[in-house]
């Protein structure tokens, strides 16, 4: 019968794609140990975010199934169906992209954590978020380390000057309904990631000073997560090292 074959070969494309993103998972998970070795830590320090942008929610159930349960997007528009398919698995959301405050409350109702708050006005609209669904969601200060300037509302690339973290992060500590997680950033282009990755982590420590609990270092992503573990990144957001080249 037709349609037996044709659940025969999606049950085979099913299959396959589970081997595929098991078999990219596996060498990930031993690029981060050995990272980790490598900088004398230990690679259970080092957690995984797997981003699943432009891949199907069918992707996030097999990673689940493969011990995944971090999960990361930069889009809301993709984000939100996604997690709302996936709900009951267990999965941590992040948020890593750049955040318009419009779609705070939107955000704020899946994620667990969100990786990208760069400004005072985003602080607030997500403690309302947070409030109204009674959750408690952790924030990131994201750290541009080496854009020209700050960016805005619609900056597709987002992050705070150094010298704006403390405000920020006091302002999120402060804030009802957030946590203070720590700090966030991704390497500049076209830069060596190596020292914009150890800045981080100096104004990481610097952070802890004042805000003990705040020990994520969010850093690193599938062309860097060397260089990022070495500088004492505690999560990585892999991509396409896991899921492969995005369409």
């Amino acid at each position: 019968m037709a349609g037996d074959s044709e659940d025969r070969a999606d049950e085979q494309a099913s299959d396959a794609r589970r081997g595929q993103i098991s078999e990219n998972l596996a060498a990930v998970r031993e690029d981060i140990a050995a990272a980790a070795r490598k900088a004398s830590r230990d690679p259970s320090e080092v957690s995984l975010i797997a981003v699943t942008k432009t891949y199907p929610a069918s992707d996030v159930r097999v990673l689940a199934e493969l011990g995944v349960l971090d999960v990361g997007e930069n889009r809301d528009q993709e984000a939100a169906p996604k997690a709302r398919a996936t709900a009951g698995l267990g999965l941590r959301w992040h948020f890593i992209g750049q955040l318009q405050t419009n779609k705070a409350s939107s955000v704020a109702e899946y994620a667990d954590f969100v990786h990208s708050v760069d400004r005072i006005r985003l602080v607030a609209a997500l403690s309302r978020s947070a409030v109204r669904y009674d959750k408690e969601l952790t924030c990131l200060v994201q750290v541009d380390l080496g854009n020209a300037e700050p960016m805005d509302d619609n900056a597709a690339r987002g992050g705070a000057f150094p010298d704006q973290v403390p405000e920020l992060a006091d302002a999120i500590a402060a804030a009802p309904g957030l946590n203070l997680g720590g700090l966030m950033a991704v390497a500049p282009l076209g830069a060596e990631p190596g020292p914009a990755f150890e800045r981080l982590h100096t104004l990481a420590m610097r952070l802890r000073t004042t805000h003990p609990s705040a020990t994520m270092i969010s850093a690193g992503m599938s062309g860097d997560l060397g260089e990022a573990v070495a500088a004492g990144a505690t999560h990585v957001r892999i991509g396409s090292a896991i899921l492969g080249i995005r369409r």
